[in-house]
This record gives structure tokens, C-alpha cells and sequence, in this order.
């Protein structure tokens, strides 16, 4: 897994070249609203990137992570069909309810049984490269969703030249990633991770908790602000110091909302010694966001060698997987 985080601007420039190469058909249906449906890594990418571009977006776009799709798709519904492996049940079965109400369908996959569809039905495709783990292909999706979206009309292509500046950025300050990551790591060590950030990067809290889980095979939650005011501060009184909190800032924090993050900051302080505030950097907030990205991926990796677990296993989901294979 660290190989992988290694290379992630890497892969972010190879998510260009694949979104700029790849041909897409047109489309003659009206687009009236959005549905991206995955799983995991899949579906994370999806929320990340119409987050960060949700100021530009003049229609509706909904996060699904079910067998199911919401009763409102119809043929004037972009369904964008994601899954790294192409073979995700609850993916392909929500993809089975977008054929039959006749929506746009669009597919991101490396391959499998998705990809046999896409290609069947015509459907536009972008081919991810084949990888052990899809986790770790985050880059690649996110990326995608933009062009996909570019593609139908719904936003500019700007993220083209966001993400360029993002891979400047990162090379430039990888080192001070890094390093903030490893402290981190052994501030979480032994202790529950408990991730904050304001409500409209949740995604990017959703990614850190994921590769904590995943990675360095611990538990953990996020919440976001303002929302957790309204609520979890109050629950902040039976804290103790086995949580430790991480902040994620950004600079383009709604002004009540930084606000909301200082004074939650110093109530939380009361109740555990260990918080560690990251403040991204970045002229964009896809810059931002792609920072406090790979911070998290680091810190994640990070966090694994200290619990001593293999950072790329999955065997419990491995086995879910076969369980579930047995049953019609």
C-alpha cells in the first residue's frame, strides 16, 4: 500500500491522459438530474468530486450506495455506474434498475462484468488500469466523474487545470505530508479516531475513516460541522482519552462554519489531550481537498505499521464475499 500511495500523483496525471483519451458518445436525452452509484472506494470518489465541483452543477446529483435506485430515475437521469473491479453485486444490480426506466447510463470500471455491459449496450465506458486494490484507486475516480460530467455538459472542464496545479502542489510539499501524516499516526495510535471537517468536503473525512479501516484495520467515525454542533458536541461530556481528534481545514470553510470548528475545538480539548488540526494547502479547493487526501492515505499507512497489520488484506471482506456467493 505505501508503493501505491507513492505514486499517487502519478496516478493523477495518468486519470488525465485516460479521461482526455478516451471518446465519448453523445447524448441525445435531456438531463434533468444525476445518480452515482458504487461501493467503497467507488462510491466515496463519486461523493468527492460533485462535492468539489457542487457550485457549478445546475441540476441534482445523488450519492447511491444500495442495491436500489431512487424512484425518480427515468430516461432523462444520468446514471453513472461505478466499480473498480466491475464485478460489485449491489453496483450491478442497481445498474439492472437503470436499464429497465431507460436512463443514460455510464460506466467507470477496470474491467469485469460492467465492463462486458458497457460494451454490449454501446454505454459510455472510461477504463481504469488494473490494480490489486481499489482502494487505492481513488485517484482515478474522482478524475473520471469530472470528465463524465464535463462530458454531459454539467460542469466546465477546469478541473483539468485544477488538477495539474494539484500534482504541482503535492510534489512540492509531499515531504511535509508525509511527516504531518507519521505524527499523526502515532497521536491515533492505540486510540479511536474521531475525524471532523465541514460538511461540504464530508467526502474527503469519509475517505480518511475509510483507510483507517482498511488499511490499519482500526475503528473510527466522522461527523461533520455544522451538523455535529446541533448534536455528537453535546456527546463530547463522556469523552475520555482514547479518542483522538483530527480537524481538517480548509480554507473554503463557510465563515460561521471556521467559527463553529475554533470554539468546537477548544470544548473537545477539555475532554482529550489529542487533537491534531490539518490545515490543507492550495488555491483551489480541489487542491485542498487532494491534500487532505493523501495526508490521510499517509497517515493511514502510516498507522498500520504501528499496529503491526497487513495494510492491503481484506479477508474479512474477502469472506462476507463468499458467504454471500452462496446464497441465490
Amino acid at each position: 500500500m505505501k508503493r501505491l500511495v507513492n505514486i499517487f500523483t502519478e496516478q493523477l496525471e495518468e486519470a488525465l491522459l485516460i479521461g482526455q483519451k478516451t471518446k465519448l458518445n453523445p447524448c441525445s436525452a435531456s438531463i434533468n438530474n444525476v445518480v452515482i452509484t458504487g461501493l467503497g472506494g467507488s462510491g466515496i470518489g463519486g461523493k468527492i468530486a460533485t462535492q468539489l465541483v457542487s457550485e457549478k452543477l445546475s441540476i441534482p446529483v445523488t450519492i447511491n450506495n444500495e442495491y436500489s435506485l431512487p424512484g425518480f430515475v427515468n430516461e432523462n437521469t444520468l446514471v453513472i455506474v461505478s466499480s473498480f473491479s466491475g464485478n460489485t453485486e449491489e453496483t450491478l444490480e442497481a445498474l439492472k434498475i437503470a436499464q429497465e426506466k431507460k436512463a443514460e447510463i455510464a460506466c467507470i470500471t477496470s474491467g469485469g462484468k460492467l465492463a462486458e455491459i458497457a460494451k454490449e449496450n454501446n454505454y459510455n465506458l472510461l477504463v481504469l488500469p488494473l490494480a490489486f486494490s481499489p482502494r487505492a484507486m481513488l485517484t482515478y475516480s474522482v478524475i473520471q466523474q469530472f470528465f463524465l460530467l464535463s462530458h454531459y455538459n454539467l460542469i466546465d472542464n477546469s478541473f483539468i487545470e485544477d488538477t495539474k496545479n494539484t500534482i504541482a502542489l503535492l510534489n512540492r510539499e509531499v515531504d511535509e505530508i508525509k511527516d504531518l501524516a507519521h505524527q499523526t499516526a502515532l497521536a491515533l495510535n492505540s486510540k479511536t479516531a474521531v475525524i471532523y471537517i465541514e460538511s461540504a468536503l464530508e467526502g474527503v473525512a469519509v475517505r480518511m475513516r475509510q483507510q483507517i479501516n482498511e488499511n490499519a484495520k482500526s475503528l473510527g467515525w466522522h461527523h461533520v460541522i455544522p451538523e455535529m454542533n446541533h448534536n455528537e458536541l453535546v456527546g463530547w461530556a463522556g469523552g475520555k482519552e482514547e479518542y483522538a481528534v483530527v480537524m481538517l481545514r480548509s480554507s473554503y470553510e463557510h465563515y460561521r462554519s471556521s467559527v463553529r470548528m475554533d470554539i468546537s475545538k477548544g470544548i473537545i480539548e477539555k475532554y482529550t489531550s489529542t487533537l491534531v488540526e490539518v490545515k490543507a494547502k492550495g488555491q483551489s479547493k480541489i487542491e485542498q481537498a487532494f491534500y487532505h487526501i493523501l495526508f490521510g492515505d499517509w497517515t493511514s499507512v502510516f498507522l498500520a505499521e504501528l499496529n503491526k497489520v497487513d495494510d492491503v488484506e481484506v479477508k474479512v471482506i474477502d469472506y462476507l464475499k463468499s458467504e454471500l456467493a452462496k446464497i441465490e
